[in-house]
């Protein structure tokens, strides 16, 4: 057996699962209703979907303009 092994081309393993937090979230009854009817379409997962539309918003960085006026 070697003393040190070289990894610096090593590929990622492609079974590993992207790492996911389980969380509790309270939406509009309309919210989910709507994701619902998209995962319909769809045939994915609900949460899924709304999983892909928070990772859009976050990439795009878009700000969250909230007015209590």
């Amino acid at each position: 057996m070697r003393d040190e092994y070289d990894f610096t081309n090593a590929n990622k393993n492609p079974y590993e699962k992207k790492h996911k937090q389980q969380i509790t979230i309270n939406l509009d009854v309309e919210t989910v209703d709507y994701f619902k009817k998209m995962s319909a379409e769809t045939n994915i997962p609900y949460q899924t979907l709304i999983n892909i539309c928070l990772k859009e918003y976050r990439d795009k960085q878009k700000k969250i303009n909230i007015s209590f006026d």
